[in-house]
């Protein structure tokens, strides 16, 4: 009786002794087609340029194989896929609820959530709540949502016009840029922010501190203070001969 036992499917190619077939097409270390060999001939070559025997199409007749360094491969393969993850962008739906008779304040609380959702390059799904005899003036929500519209018209574009569903009425805003713009600014933003930080945690650094102004102050005073006295020394000899003529005269 067959018994499935589970598990997980590798994906990995099939590389060396794995490679369970007669002949195989053959790509050399530089891509250059070597051509049909026998699979001992393959594995031959592999180990004479000390590299790996990796099965790059198993569904071809003969299956194709490249001589590489395989833990090299995984390696650049698995960074290439990280960066792809990094610059990929999923388009989010941010939601906003609003009611018709929304205080200015809070208006603008809210207009200023919707702001920044749409710089991130997010879309805004903006929802008015009716409550009670609201509900018989629709028209209050509507002018709300075309108020909104045309304060973020710089950022944001009406995506799906305002429509009533049941006590709500909805509208959805698109982002002028896209996510991935969004993305690449903020990064360039926040390097900027880095680069200005280091430019002034620098500038500190070379700054001269206030005990060189003062030792630069101190020598400064010992230097005057060592030229008066000299001063006075000299002052002397340079008058004796005048007190000398007066008591020969």
């Amino acid at each position: 009786m067959w018994c499935y036992r589970g598990g997980s499917i590798s994906t990995e190619p099939r590389i060396n002794d794995r490679i369970r077939v007669p002949e195989v097409r053959l790509v050399g270390p530089s891509g250059e087609q070597v051509g049909i060999v026998p699979l001992a001939k393959a594995l031959e070559l592999a180990q004479e340029y000390d590299l790996d025997l990796v099965e790059v199409a198993a569904s071809a007749r003969p299956p194709v194989c490249k001589l590489m360094d395989y833990g090299k491969f995984k390696y650049e393969s698995a960074m290439k896929a990280r960066e792809a993850r990094k610059n990929q962008a999923h388009t989010v739906i941010k939601e906003m609820k609003l009611r018709p008779k929304i205080d200015p304040h809070d208006y603008d609380t809210k207009k200023g959530h919707v702001v920044r959702f749409l710089k991130q390059g997010d879309k805004v799904k903006i929802t008015i709540m009716f409550r009670g005899r609201e509900q018989s003036r629709p028209e209050l929500g509507y002018r709300l949502l075309q108020r909104l519209a045309s304060d973020v018209e710089d950022l944001g574009f009406i995506e799906s016009n305002p429509k009533q569903d049941g006590r709500n009425m909805i509208m959805v805003l698109g982002p002028h840029k896209k996510k991935t713009e969004a993305m690449a600014e903020a990064r360039e933003a926040q390097a900027a922010r880095k680069a200005e930080r280091q430019g002034v945690a620098h500038t500190e650094d070379e700054a001269p501190s206030e005990d060189a102004a003062v030792e630069v102050d101190d020598t400064t005073e010992v230097a005057s203070a060592e030229a008066t006295e000299a001063a006075a020394e000299e002052a002397p000899a340079e008058e004796a001969p005048a007190d000398e003529a007066n008591a020969e005269a």
